[in-house]
């Protein structure tokens, strides 16, 4: 690619290494959006439009609906991550935008922090790390800050893509009994290899110790778990979401903890993020993480090199590998 034709791309965040080598090695010409400037849509649409950008490199945080998605020669958003719901898919399909995202890659991570919080929340892990900085301890004591145990427990898991597959494959270390609820049936074959029977949600929240939430945000599943649900839940139930927050009514759960109408929860996704319910932060028995479940230097280092290397892909006028609409393409990429 010659300098004269090298594409421009609006870097809404900074990534990690070799994403900034991908780029230059592409001789893109990187816009990086202003760090004072505010993550709205009239702001990232002033800023593709303003320096004529073909490409946006986006994170979950970045709203680009269609103010943004409108702007003439604008061809591809590569976000930062499997989730997508700050992108409007239907808008950018409308104007001919590309959209991808980064499944797989984070998987294994992520289900490690989803059994990282089942097991705090469990154990009174963060609780119990309190309690020592505070100076609380003053010996062992027989019935100190008392849990459940994780082992043998029934593991309801509301969703099984990637990710939930992968919490339960590490269940099974665990001798867990596992149930899920999904519109997709498992193949008998997946059933048996990760030794889980599908039931109806109602039927997975009466049953199931520990509740993990792996479903992507939509119409259907906002508020997906609310007080109805969290009342259908054991009192020694424990929740675990870290799919998207809108998944659970924040305040609902928070009055469900206060009342001990479940255990505990461990959340890593907010409703309204970065805000967090100011009933949540009160609380002893909620577990909660800065939405880092794919927090690791690797498996965010080789999200963003994907994610860079979807969006050179597009910018040439290819297919790129985790193309999220590609109609877009119809009659230009067989």
């Amino acid at each position: 690619m010659s300098a004269r034709q090298a594409p421009r791309v609006l870097l809404m965040h900074h990534v990690l290494d070799p994403a900034p080598a991908l780029l230059a090695d592409a001789h893109a010409e990187v816009v990086v959006y202003a760090k004072d400037g505010s993550l709205t849509e009239d702001g990232i649409r002033a800023a593709v439009e303003q320096n004529g950008c073909q490409g946006i490199l986006s994170q979950v945080m970045d709203p680009i609906r269609e103010t943004v998605l409108s702007v003439p020669g604008l061809r591809i958003v590569s976000n930062v991550a499997v989730g997508f719901d700050n992108i409007d898919l239907a808008a950018a399909t409308r104007h001919r935008v590309m959209v991808t995202n980064t499944p797989g890659v984070l998987t294994d991570t992520t289900a490690d922090f989803a059994f990282t919080l089942m097991m705090a929340a469990a154990r009174r892990a963060a609780e119990g790390d309190r309690f020592v900085r505070e100076g609380k301890f003053r010996g062992w004591a027989i019935d100190m800050l008392l849990g459940l145990d994780v082992w043998g427990a029934t593991l309801g898991l509301v969703g099984v893509g990637r990710i939930g597959g992968a919490v339960a494959r590490r269940a099974r270390g665990f001798d867990m009994r596992i149930l899920y609820t999904d519109e997709v049936a498992l193949s008998a074959e997946v059933e048996r290899e990760l030794g889980a029977t599908r039931v109806d949600l109602t039927t997975l929240l009466h049953e199931a110790d520990f509740v993990s939430l792996h479903v992507p945000l939509t119409a259907q599943t906002r508020h997906l778990i609310s007080a109805d649900q969290l009342a259908q839940m054991k009192p020694t139930a424990v929740l675990v979401n870290t799919s998207r927050g809108p998944v659970v009514d924040e305040a609902s759960l928070a009055e469900a903890l206060r009342r001990r109408v479940i255990f505990a929860a461990g959340l890593d996704v907010f409703e309204h993020e970065p805000d967090v319910d100011p009933a949540l932060l009160e609380l002893d028995n909620v577990v909660l993480a800065p939405h880092i479940a794919s927090g690791s230097v690797r498996t965010r280092s080789e999200m963003s090199a994907m994610a860079v290397r979807n969006l050179l892909v597009g910018l040439r006028g290819e297919r790129p590998p985790n193309l999220l609409n590609p109609e877009v393409l119809d009659g230009v990429v067989p």
